[in-house]
C-alpha cells in the first residue's frame, strides 16, 4: 500500500520549526536514527508508519540461568497508522507474515486490542488558518501542521461518519511526559492555551 509523500508546504513549516534531531536523538540515548535513512526524525514521527515490539516474554527471566528452552513466548505489538491504510489488511499482513516465520511442528496464536485507521483532516477550510494565525500571535512564531498520535480515533469518526474535519489544538511541551511518572503541564502553557483560544474565537466571528 502505497504511503503518499509529505506535500511541500507542510514539509517546509516543519524545516521552520528549526528541531534539533540531534538532541532529540540524545534525549534518549541515540546518536543515529532508527528506520528509514532518507527521512528526518521529525519526518518518520509524524509522517510515517510505525511498527513496535512494546513487550517480549518468555523462558526464564529469574536470576542465574537456566537452559531448559521455553515452550512459550509472547509479544505484544502495535502499529501507527498513516492516510490510507486499512487496520485490518494490515493486521492480517502482519499475521500472514508470522505464519510463515513458524517452524511446521509450532503453531502462532493472536489476540486483537482494537484497531482504528489514522485520521486525516483537510486543512483547506479557513478556519484551519485561522487558528494557525492565532496561535502564532499568542506564542510568537509561526505554528505548524503536524502529524501527531494520540489514540483519538473519535476524531477520524468525525471524519468519516460525519463528514467533519476535527480540528486539535495542543498546548504541552515535548517535556511533558504525557501517561508517563511525573507527567506535568505547565501553568504557563495553561494561560497561553487560553488566550490562544480566545484569539482563535476573535479571528473567527471577526471572519463571520
Amino acid at each position: 500500500m502505497a504511503i503518499s509523500e509529505l506535500p511541500d508546504d507542510i514539509r517546509a513549516q516543519w524545516q521552520a520549526l528549526a528541531f534539533d534531531h540531534t538532541r532529540f536523538l540524545g534525549d534518549v540515548g541515540l546518536s543515529i536514527p532508527a528506520g528509514e535513512v532518507d527521512r528526518t526524525p521529525l519526518e518518520m514521527i509524524w509522517s510515517r508508519p510505525t511498527a513496535e515490539v512494546n513487550g517480549i516474554l518468555g523462558g526464564y527471566t529469574g536470576d542465574g540461568f537456566k537452559t531448559v528452552l521455553p515452550a512459550e513466548a509472547r509479544a505484544k505489538v502495535s502499529f501507527r497508522l498513516v492516510a490510507g491504510q486499512d487496520p485490518y489488511v494490515l493486521r492480517e499482513h502482519f499475521r500472514d507474515w508470522v505464519r510463515a516465520q513458524v517452524p511446521a511442528d509450532c503453531r502462532v496464536e493472536f489476540s486483537g486490542h482494537g484497531a482504528s485507521p489514522a485520521g486525516v483532516m483537510s486543512i483547506t477550510h479557513p478556519a484551519f488558518e485561522a487558528a494557525r494565525a492565532a496561535l502564532g500571535d499568542e506564542w510568537g512564531r509561526a505554528a505548524a501542521y503536524v502529524g501527531c498520535g494520540g489514540s483519538i480515533p473519535i476524531a477520524g469518526y468525525f471524519k468519516t461518519e460525519l463528514g467533519m474535519d476535527a480540528m486539535l489544538l495542543g498546548f504541552g511541551r515535548d517535556d511533558d511526559q504525557i501517561h508517563s511518572p511525573n507527567e506535568k503541564y505547565d501553568v504557563e502553557c495553561f494561560h497561553k492555551g487560553i488566550r490562544s483560544w480566545a484569539r482563535l474565537l476573535h479571528r473567527l466571528t471577526a471572519g463571520a
